[in-house]
């Protein structure tokens, strides 16, 4: 298969000739032979670009959760760097009007969880693309844990942050072609007047079935805490471990598949392997994060294990990992103060369940009336329409 970048430079950057060019990306936008697509583009002459844009954890992927690199001058190639992170609307619409791009490229990998920032920078940037006139060039990427389906909650729109823009699935099955899609034909035009100018290069040869390493592409950690694919295909379900006092793995060598606290012992583990859940199995673990919750303090918990990734549902998973966790240590388990659990699911329907001790079952029925709009809207923007299990 070949990826929108790869179909872009097949065909000698048609899609962009005669237009000066911004793109959006980070350390993922690569070929096949590792060298980064700036680099690249820098030093070819049939293609004028003139400025990158940096999103969360910035162009070259330096900066930790919640920062960026500002604005700088790229030390290889000379480019001005603008810093997009926090920025939206007519404040992000000024930074590609000073640029003086007229068409602005994204290509940054995504994993498929609603509350990854690069898809509300895709966003923020098609709306502000459209305010300042310019036109707006996706090329498209395998959504790293597939594109089978769609899980979890659908976002209520009372719960809007920059982990989540608008209603869509916490595990949205969609590339961020479809999605840019999505975007355009439903949102774009309300919050920007108008629609934007849109693109879309799709990757020739890609499938729904497909999980990453059939893609025969390498793989680049999207920011410092997703290192490999394992943790893309868990980051969709367990990353509501954020939204708890307990750690989600940040600080070790296995973010989002390691889940601990200080009160967690070898009963949670039992406890989740009784459940049976389909695709998914769990080791006692104990672990001292190097950074964020718990630093330099023993927890004990489990390390989840994917066994089989067709039948695996990382929103349900982690679902039952909190609800028995709760139930295990009702004196100890806790959500963060901000409820930040609840920005995460995209209401309180997922907290207030499980303090009310409903069992996982009734907690996933919660959301299916939602899931199934959403799933139903997805349908019309979808690209890649082979037979590989999408629902």
């Amino acid at each position: 298969m070949r990826t929108g970048l790869e179909v872009l430079m097949s065909s000698g950057y048609a899609a962009l000739r005669g237009q000066r060019v911004g793109v959006i990306t980070n350390p993922t936008g690569i070929l096949r032979d590792r060298r980064h697509e700036i680099d690249v583009m820098h030093g070819d002459d049939r293609i004028d670009l003139v400025a990158v844009f940096g999103p969360e954890h910035g162009f070259r992927g330096t900066a930790q959760a919640g920062g960026s690199q500002g604005f700088y001058d790229d030390p290889r190639t000379g480019l001005p760097v603008y810093d997009t992170y926090g920025k939206s609307g007519q404040a992000l619409a000024d930074v590609l009007t000073a640029s003086g791009v007229d068409t602005v490229v994204y290509d940054i990998q995504d994993v498929g969880a609603r509350f990854y920032t690069y898809i509300w920078t895709l966003y923020d940037s098609m709306v502000a693309a459209a305010m300042a006139g310019k036109r707006f060039v996706v090329l498209d990427r395998p959504n790293a844990s597939s594109g089978r389906q769609a899980l979890g909650p659908v976002l209520d729109p009372r719960y809007a942050t920059f982990v989540g823009r608008k209603p869509i699935a916490q595990a949205h099955g969609m590339t961020v072609g479809e999605l840019a899609r999505l975007y355009n034909g439903q949102w774009v035009a309300g919050d920007a007047g108008r629609p934007a100018e849109l693109t879309v290069l799709e990757m020739d040869g890609w499938r729904r079935d497909m999980f990453f390493e059939d893609t025969g592409l390498p793989w680049v950690p999207p920011s410092p805490n997703m290192p490999t694919v394992d943790t893309a295909v868990v980051y969709s379900g367990t990353c509501l471990f954020e939204g708890t006092t307990a750690s989600e793995g940040r600080g070790t060598t296995r973010p989002f598949e390691e889940i601990g606290a200080p009160y967690g012992d070898w009963r949670w583990r039992d406890a989740l392997t009784a459940l049976n859940l389909p695709g998914a199995a769990f080791r006692e673990a104990y672990f001292a994060p190097t950074f964020d919750k718990w630093v330099g303090q023993t927890v004990g918990g489990v390390q989840l294990y994917v066994t089989d990734r067709r039948v695996y549902d990382p929103v349900r998973t982690a679902v039952a990992m909190l609800v028995t966790l709760r139930q295990l240590y009702p004196d100890h388990f806790a959500w963060r103060p901000d409820l930040w659990i609840d920005t995460l699911t995209g209401s309180d329907q997922v907290r207030t369940s499980i303090d009310a001790g409903h069992g996982v079952d009734d907690v996933v029925a919660g959301w299916q009336a939602g899931l199934r709009a959403f799933r139903a809207l997805r349908e019309r923007y979808l690209i890649y329409r082979d037979h590989g299990g999408a629902r």
